[in-house]
């Protein structure tokens, strides 16, 4: 079923992000647009909390001018409550693509529809566990008897929750689970004990170590802590669609590669504050915090984006024991149809740059 607050607020958002990127580009955004962008065709896109650090690239290619330049006029929105919307306005057709997390195509996938990522975008959730000061919790079997704050609950963030603690030995009836969506609100629910323990991303991360409210327990924010917790590399942000949408459009969806891709191999030459200075300023100076700790906390978990948008390899098969061992009958699932490397392949081919192909599982 569709949330109805994500649903409700896509076409405000797309109206909203659609005045906001079209006088939002930067320096180098305006010189790589070039001109007669209105015969371009539209795509549109809802990302799953646009403003967080996890999900940069989409915007950053907007602000660079990447969409324009590789052939499409992208229309980005964001969800407004928590990590679900996007992925359920996109598979019911009232976006194009979404900005997500690859586990969703499973997901997808379990309940009869088709959805794949096209292009991958980074190989760890970059989220962190955070601990209120004083809770004495350091790991996922300290969770007996607690009340965890995740994004929203069947968020990405719930869905590795639940997975830590089985991995740990304990039942989702040994504690319990709360949405506290992110930003200010994550950081009161730890701060008046609502929540014990939450999982967030930058820059809320930093925040809470700041105002020592918390502590970071778990490390799910880069590719080492990612696979020492979860047992392998877990890719996390991707573009995810429709097959039957990708299928019937081709070059709208090589072109979103190409501009990703392209964006992708800027993050990975370029500094924090290279990119935070390419970002809007509602994105790195908001919600309490400053454009130089979004730096600080940007350039801490900056190795989760992967340079090329391929994906990593095991990383299908650690995302689908994730969902095996929170308990949801994969037994249906064809991983070669949740992914592909050939846009991401020809888009670093165009960008003259060569790659190790991830084999695509046999269906």
């Amino acid at each position: 079923m569709i949330k109805k607050t994500a649903v409700g607020a896509v076409a405000a958002s797309l109206m909203l992000a659609g005045g906001l990127t079209a006088c939002s580009s930067s320096g180098s955004g305006s010189n790589a647009s070039g001109s007669g962008s209105s015969s371009l065709p539209t795509v549109t896109m809802m990302v799953g909390g646009i403003d967080k650090q996890i999900y940069l690239p989409y915007e950053l290619a907007q602000q660079l001018g990447y969409y324009k330049k590789y052939g499409v006029n992208m229309v980005l929105s964001t969800e407004t409550q928590g990590g679900i919307g996007a992925e359920d306005a996109m598979a019911s057709g009232q976006v194009d693509m979404a900005g997500a997390w690859y586990i969703h195509t499973i997901d997808f996938q379990t309940k009869g529809k088709q959805v794949e990522d096209i292009v991958q975008l980074s190989g760890a959730p970059g989220e962190r566990e955070m601990c209120a000061t004083g809770s004495g919790v350091h790991s996922a079997a300290q969770w007996s008897g607690k009340t965890l704050g995740v994004t929203d609950l069947g968020s990405g963030t719930d869905e590795l929750t639940q997975l830590l603690a089985a991995k740990s030995g304990l039942t989702t009836k040994q504690y319990s689970r709360v949405g506290v969506s992110s930003g200010a609100t994550a950081i009161a629910a730890l701060k008046t004990g609502k929540v014990q323990c939450l999982m967030t991303t930058q820059p809320t991360v930093l925040q809470i170590e700041q105002q020592n409210l918390g502590y970071s327990a778990v490390d799910l924010a880069t590719s080492s802590g990612a696979t020492a917790a979860l047992g392998g590399t877990w890719p996390a942000a991707g573009v995810l669609a429709r097959n039957d949408w990708v299928a019937a459009h081709q070059k709208e969806a090589q072109d979103v590669a190409d501009a990703l891709v392209a964006t992708m191999h800027w993050i990975a030459t370029h500094t924090a504050a290279d990119i935070a200075n390419e970002l809007p300023a509602s994105y790195t100076s908001s919600n309490g915090f400053t454009k130089a700790e979004y730096i600080t906390a940007l350039t801490q978990d900056k190795a989760q984006f992967l340079p090329d948008g391929i994906m990593p390899k095991g990383g299908p098969e650690t995302v689908l024991a994730t969902e095996k061992t929170i308990g949801v009958d994969t037994s249906a699932v064809q991983l070669s149809q949740t992914f592909t490397n050939t846009f991401a392949e020809a888009a670093n081919k165009l960008e003259g740059f060569t790659t190790t192909t991830t084999p695509e599982p046999a269906s």
